[in-house]
């Protein structure tokens, strides 16, 4: 049986990847306080960056939102397109671009080694996050509000998130019959 192309199976990764992205869009709880939602996209962000490193990762996330900017329902309670983008919580869809380069290079770097440095290397991604999603979401609600609306709600998700995305990391290595050694 022939291998599968290099560049076939790049493409297969990446749209797998966003699949699971939009999947994970998917599990959202509205907050009645915020315009912000509890999703599992960050939660499937920052794995595929770790697992996938700075190129894919970047290249997945980025192939997640054109889909959703162009109309495809991807987005967390199946929103799609540019008012997505350009509402309240845009800036955190945004921010997972770079978040995913950034711990996709810490990555590649070699941080994705033990379970302490792929949870710091998450917690700078999840910050990243923050800072686009809490910088825009400060148009919507105000700076007085934006702590309480995009930020302190969320903390203990994330971090749940992070530590079951750390704890999964090494399957999805097997997955990809990536050594972790």
């Amino acid at each position: 049986m022939a291998m599968i192309p290099r560049i076939v199976r790049e493409i297969g990764l990446v749209i797998a990847g966003s699949i699971l992205i939009a999947l994970a869009a998917q599990f959202y709880f509205p907050l009645p306080f915020s315009p912000v939602p509890i999703t599992g996209q960050t939660f499937a962000v920052l794995l595929l960056a770790a697992l996938y490193g700075h190129n894919r990762g970047g290249l997945t996330v980025l192939t997640y939102l054109i889909l959703g900017i162009a109309g495809r329902p991807v987005f967390a309670s199946g929103t799609f397109g540019i008012a997505t983008i350009l509402g309240p919580t845009g800036g955190y869809l945004v921010g997972f671009l770079p978040a995913a380069y950034v711990v996709g290079f810490l990555s590649k770097c070699g941080w994705d080694r033990k379970a302490w440095s792929t949870a710091i290397s998450m917690i700078i991604g999840n910050i990243i996050i923050y800072l686009f999603g809490i910088s825009w979401l400060s148009q919507f609600v105000g700076w007085d509000n934006v702590l309480q609306t995009g930020f302190l709600p969320f903390l203990i998700g994330d971090a749940a998130k992070i530590a079951l995305a750390t704890i999964l990391l090494p399957s999805g290595w097997k997955l990809l019959n990536k050594s972790s050694n």
